[in-house]
């Protein structure tokens, strides 16, 4: 999905002869997350990737399914899950499916000894709270409150936090995370009405080649089982690379917002799109100004898809009660729309603070125990107040 870039030092035609200064050869390795029919890298080790020295016995990490089956509209307090100090244990499943995985995580630790590989999904990781680097193969990127974190699956990558603060909203997504197709032209590019630009897209910066050798352990997710694989050199020992394959970042702040005479209907805040689900941007921006306009959102019916809203900040017009870190699902089958009296309240407001992350997914979500564990009960009735 992102456009070509290149770091570091690369030979001049790709699958030839790369020798290092002592004469031996530079190891090749492609990557691409769809085998050898999409987009891809080509990466040059200063030792070939494969050096496993030993491996650790799996254990499970597969989502605790505790409703399979479900009609009616739930709310969970994401800032409940409670913070741990390991990022991967920090991490919980809250609702999940064939297409993708909803996870909350409020790790308070860097990884430091070991580093991290999802094999089976691409990640989307909203950062909600804190700061840190990515780092990875590909060089680092730096991120921040309202950053879009897109790891391609496969991706090798150690995460430093800046500090014990921190929560996160993760789309573990089975399918590529891609660039809505509306947005693009047939060549690739961001078309003029996107919402955003390639300007707007942060890629791997500062590359800087470890040609270590030890015991280097990789945490490798894998159908449901985190694996730990041991290689005998550092996995970032990359000199260079080149390609369209490779995590980048993106800010919901750099996201503009499209605005109408009259209410503008949710595929308009359409951010990215995998298979079977979509993630929409809900920012700040100026209501509708048609002279007679409703700025709440009409009632409107969810018949295929699930509908997961995530706040993060600002105020909801059009809900009550809303607090950082909330979610609201409302599965498809049934109707939802403002609570009551929302609608009248918002008559004549110029413009929402709001900011919010919306997945819709086209097949219905399972709830994990760990939603279960910070359900408001009451929310299912919380339209006849």
């Amino acid at each position: 999905m992102p456009h070509y870039h290149t770091l570091g030092t690369i030979p001049h035609k790709r699958h030839t002869q790369f020798r290092k200064p002592d004469g031996k050869l530079y190891s090749e390795q492609l990557f691409s997350t769809e085998g050898f029919s999409s987009d891809s890298s080509l990466l040059y080790h200063c030792h070939p990737p494969t050096e496993i020295v030993r491996t650790d016995e799996p254990y499970d990490v597969s989502p605790r399914i505790a409703e399979d089956k479900m009609l009616k509209h739930r709310s969970f307090g994401g800032f409940r899950i409670r913070p741990e100090k390991d990022y991967l244990q920090s991490r919980k499943p809250i609702l999940v499916n064939n297409d993708c995985h909803i996870v909350l995580a409020a790790p308070q630790e860097s990884m430091k000894d070991y580093f991290y590989k999802n094999a089976d999904a691409d990640e989307l990781i909203f950062v909600h709270e804190g700061t840190g680097v990515l780092r990875t193969l590909y060089g680092n990127l730096g991120f921040g409150y309202g950053d879009y974190l897109v790891i391609p699956r496969g991706t090798i990558c150690q995460i430093e936090f800046s500090g014990p603060d921190n929560r996160l909203f993760i789309v573990e997504s089975f399918s590529p995370i891609r660039y809505p197709k509306k947005y693009l032209s047939r060549y690739g590019q961001l078309l003029e009405h996107a919402p955003y630009c390639e300007r707007d897209i942060r890629v791997p910066q500062n590359l800087t080649t470890k040609d270590e050798k030890g015991d280097f352990l990789i945490r490798t997710k894998k159908r449901g089982s985190m694996y730990g694989i041991h290689y005998g050199h550092h996995p970032f020992d990359v000199i260079g690379w080149d390609g369209c394959c490779y995590p980048f970042a993106f800010s919901i702040h750099d996201f503009e917002p499209i605005t109408g005479r009259v209410h503008q209907p949710p595929p308009v805040h359409l951010t990215f799109e995998g298979n079977n689900y979509v993630v929409c941007s809900f920012c700040p921006r100026l209501f509708d100004y048609h002279p007679q306009a409703i700025p709440a959102p009409y009632n409107h019916s969810n018949i295929d898809s699930d509908e997961l809203l995530y706040y993060v900040d600002g105020d909801f017009m059009s809900r009550k009660h809303v607090t950082r870190g909330m979610l609201t699902l409302h599965p498809g089958g049934i109707p939802h729309g403002p609570h009551p009296g929302a609608v009248d309240k918002s008559i004549g407001a110029k413009e929402t603070k709001e900011l919010a992350v919306m997945v819709d997914t086209f097949h219905p979500l399972k709830l994990t125990v760990e939603a279960l564990e910070i359900e408001d009960p009451g929310y299912t009735m919380s339209w006849a107040e």
